[in-house]
């Protein structure tokens, strides 16, 4: 479960913690993340589950 991972970081350590993702789950890991960076976001997701302020949008 990862909580805005890349945060504050610049771009060389984005770009490492998002090979250390990507590691993960290519080595069969589950990865539940909250982005607000669409950049890494779509560099990372496999699925996507769009919060609103009514909830969920499924």
């Amino acid at each position: 479960l990862l909580d805005e991972p890349t945060a504050s970081l610049d771009a060389g350590n984005v770009d490492a913690a998002c090979g250390l993702i990507e590691a993960a789950r290519s080595n069969g890991a589950a990865i539940v993340a909250i982005f607000h960076d669409r950049a890494v976001r779509d560099r990372l997701a496999t699925r996507l589950l769009p919060l609103t302020p009514a909830g969920a949008a499924a």
